[in-house]
């Protein structure tokens, strides 16, 4: 299910947690895809970024990049997308690899799709066009979807703020513990911190909890119960294997 705003004359689709990806057919700088069907089985985080040969996105591609690897340790993918061709694209890319060094990255070779959207149709679907900040370009939209194709975190910035890479990397491991384990994560959580227990559905349930306690779990008041599991453990359980 989505819901639609109006702006500028254009009517702008915005999925939501919860839905389903929007299905979508298209060229990118490695070849075309059919989304999400190409990526069953993975995590991907989909993002737009506002224009080819701009610093600011070039600084986020230089770094994105160079945590591919890591995404994939967690069975995580990348996919961009801005609002122009597939010729910028791959002239921008190269330029990327051959002249920029951005935080000791240099020699970047960006080699995640990012999708040929000159037409916005794409970039339309997922809400990407907010016209209150830009008619003509994507602001800076974070997707995370499942490896069942369902979207589960959405994250938006402007123009002008470039997004802290290690926040996502902790939204996916944050992600994949919650399904793993069954759990909520607190505030400003890293892997080995205490995650957050389930609320007992009555004081039944939260009397026999406290009965109950196991090793490393801790109850402050009748709704926020933590418990303890070791970095390592969750380490082993959310990595790709």
């Amino acid at each position: 299910m989505t819901t639609t705003a109006e702006g500028s004359g254009a009517t702008t689709t915005m999925p939501r947690i919860g839905d389903p990806a929007p299905e979508f057919t298209a060229v990118t700088t490695q070849g075309k895809i059919h989304f999400p069907a190409d990526y069953k089985g993975k995590w991907v985080i989909f993002f737009s970024h506002p224009g080819d040969f701009t610093p600011v996105c070039t600084s986020e591609f230089v770094t994105f990049a160079s945590m591919q690897q890591q995404l994939a340790a967690y069975n995580t993918e990348l996919l961009g997308l801005s609002v122009d061709g597939i010729a910028s694209h791959l002239a921008w890319l190269q330029q990327i690899k051959d002249k920029i060094t951005f935080r000791d990255h240099k020699n970047v070779d960006v080699t995640f799709p990012v999708i040929d959207d000159a037409s916005q149709q794409v970039a339309r679907k997922y809400g990407m066009i907010m016209p209150g900040e830009d008619s003509t370009k994507a602001v800076r939209a974070v997707f995370f979807i499942d490896p069942k194709g369902v979207i589960r975190a959405i994250i938006y910035y402007p123009l002008i703020l470039g997004r802290n890479s290690a926040e996502l990397l902790r939204v996916i491991k944050a992600l994949q513990t919650t399904d793993h384990f069954g759990v909520a994560t607190p505030a400003d959580w890293q892997p080995g911190d205490p995650v957050i227990l389930p609320i007992p559905e009555n004081m039944t349930g939260m009397k026999e909890r406290q009965e109950t306690l196991a090793e490393g779990m801790t109850c402050q008041d009748w709704y926020f119960c933590t418990k303890e599991i070791p970095a390592e453990e969750v380490e082993s359980a959310i990595r790709a294997k």
